[in-house]
């Protein structure tokens, strides 16, 4: 007996004339009208319109499951050949105070650390990952600090990496990358990530050097280098209510300079939310829904926008800029699986949201190798398949069950859902991108 998917994802577009209709299990999506939805969810005798049947929005539940196992091995196996990204964190030291650090109260701020950390890291690296591609991103606190010692540490761990043919990525607030350009060759270094949260006055305001000066033109000189240098720049612009409304303006800023159409410029918007520690409170903070509400009304309002950042929508941007809906996405944490995390300690973490935190700890590569396997377990099994509240669920397929850190910190169970409004993003991205 068929039945309507239980994959389909519906939203209303047109102000409600008219509505979207997703189904990444099937990869279709499309337009619909009131009577076309209402024929989807009242017919009977399996009197469904034959266009319905054949992109799968209507389907025989047994043979809808056993596609969906199907696709569930075919996403394991894919993602046993993904290049792994493997974060190392030379330090939790920086020389800023941004106003939404979520690591100030991180301990052990150390400005070194050893050669004997650094070969104990690639030793690891190449035992533990020998059959996988893989490229390293160093991460901190700030990973470009500018201390002589410190620098000459750096140097002699990006000399490894090149030596291993490993590209390097680098997620810095750019404030010293000048100190630190003529060790980064474009041929090993996948991109700098840098952050500008609004046009000068915005961005000084949040993030400041420790004695209160400003960062602004400094970074902007240094993002310059880094094009000029033929090193992809990926800016990042860390949102909140406080700032938002200086987007149009940052992106006339990033078009004028030209950055906007360099193909080596990249661009994302990182909310700012409470992880496990903030300094400010939540009163500024965006849900991931009312974010991308506030991104809508700012791109109609200023179109120039979209030159400079175009907002993912859930899985609308994808579909609009390559005509398909992308895979289904059975598991949207990577911890564990295609990304770890390490320190100068010695110690390993799953990822970026745990890295450094107390009690997230999954091993030791130094002095001794040892890890935490049944841990390490929880993390790698974490999919739409192993929580349980994800199994009726018609998002999961695109929200993957969101993650793992944030479902942790919510309920201190790793197997529990961080859900995504994801049929309210579609009906945004369709009205932005589909209209």
């Amino acid at each position: 007996m068929l039945k309507p998917s239980k994959h389909n994802i519906i939203a209303p577009v047109n102000e409600g004339k008219e509505h979207i209709i997703v189904n990444v299990l099937s990869g279709n999506a499309d337009i619909v009208s009131e009577e076309e939805l209402w024929l989807l969810n009242h017919s009977v005798n399996d009197n469904y319109p034959p266009d319905f049947i054949e992109k799968g929005y209507v389907a025989d539940p047994v043979k809808e499951n056993l596609d969906y196992r199907l696709k569930y091995i075919e996403f394991l196996e894919e993602r046993e050949k993904e290049e792994m990204q493997l974060f190392f964190v030379p330090t939790y030291a920086c020389n800023f105070t941004c106003s939404y650090c979520y690591q100030s109260g991180y301990p052990d701020k150390n400005l070194s650390f050893s050669r004997e950390i650094t070969d104990a890291f690639f030793d690891f690296v190449g035992k533990q990952f020998a059959h996988r591609k893989k490229y390293i991103t160093l991460f901190g606190g700030e990973p470009l600090l500018n201390s002589k010692s410190y620098k000459e540490s750096l140097s002699y761990f990006i000399e490894k990496a090149v030596a291993g043919k490993l590209d390097i990525a680098v997620v810095t607030n750019g404030y010293f990358l000048d100190q630190y350009l003529d060790i980064f060759e474009p041929a090993f270094t996948r991109e700098i990530q840098f952050t500008l949260d609004g046009t000068r006055d915005m961005h000084n305001r949040r993030r400041k050097l420790k004695n209160n000066s400003p960062t602004y033109d400094k970074i902007v000189e240094n993002i310059d280098a880094c094009l000029h240098k033929q090193i992809p720049v990926n800016l990042r612009m860390v949102v909140d209510k406080e700032n938002i409304n200086d987007l149009p303006a940052l992106a006339d800023f990033a078009i004028e300079k030209g950055w906007a159409d360099n193909p080596l410029f990249k661009t994302q918007i990182g909310r700012n939310y409470e992880l496990h520690y903030c300094q400010d409170g939540k009163s500024k903070l965006f849900n991931r829904l009312s974010l991308y509400q506030e991104l809508l009304g700012l791109i109609k309002k200023h179109p120039q926008i979209i030159r400079f950042h175009k907002p993912a929508f859930s899985v609308m941007k994808f579909l609009q800029e390559n005509g398909e809906l992308p895979k289904p996405l059975f598991d949207a944490c990577p911890a564990c699986k295609s990304e770890w995390a390490m320190d100068y300690t010695g110690s390993i973490y799953s990822c970026t949201a745990t890295v450094g935190k107390p009690g997230e700890k999954l091993g030791t590569f130094y002095p001794n190798v040892e890890l935490f396997d049944e841990k390490i377990k929880l993390w790698q099994q974490r999919d739409v398949m192993h929580i349980e509240k994800c199994h009726d669920c018609n998002l999961q397929l695109i929200c993957g069950g969101g993650c793992g850190s944030i479902a942790f910190n919510q309920n201190q169970d790793i197997l529990l859902p961080d859900c995504r409004p994801i049929d309210e993003l579609i009906g945004l991205g369709a009205d932005a991108y589909f209209k």
